[in-house]
């Protein structure tokens, strides 16, 4: 069973800054994609980022670009680790954040399934 695991949120001042790391347990091979999506107490869940792995494009809503930054490394043992740098957050950046990850080969494409989720972790911006 593939596990998706985040950490790294936390409270911040509006102005400062976040590093939110995710890690994918061993399977049979790294990811094709990976993305960051947050949902805010009654809102629908947004893409915030995503990463087609090693090297590919990126994606980022129009609420984060110029802010946030995705990258990625798929590692020799078949994991992978995404990273989201968030900077100059905003309280409307306050939100449960979720990593989730894609193997299908689509994704290359823009046809996403991210299949494999995390269990999320809080960004709660102050100001």
């Amino acid at each position: 069973q593939v596990q998706v695991m985040e950490s790294g949120g936390g409270s911040v001042m509006a102005g400062g800054s976040l590093r939110l790391s995710c890690a994918t347990s061993e399977y049979s091979s790294s990811p094709y994609c990976m993305g960051w999506f947050r949902r805010a107490s009654v809102q629908e869940r947004e893409r915030v980022a995503s990463i087609v792995t090693d090297g590919g494009s990126t994606y980022y809503a129009d609420s984060v670009k110029g802010r946030f930054t995705i990258s990625q490394r798929s590692n020799a043992n078949d994991t992978a680790t995404a990273i989201l740098l968030m900077n100059n957050l905003k309280p409307e950046d306050t939100a449960m954040y979720y990593c989730a990850a894609d193997w299908s080969r689509d994704c290359r494409n823009g046809v996403f399934e991210f299949g494999y989720w995390g269990q999320g972790t809080q960004v709660t911006v102050s100001s």
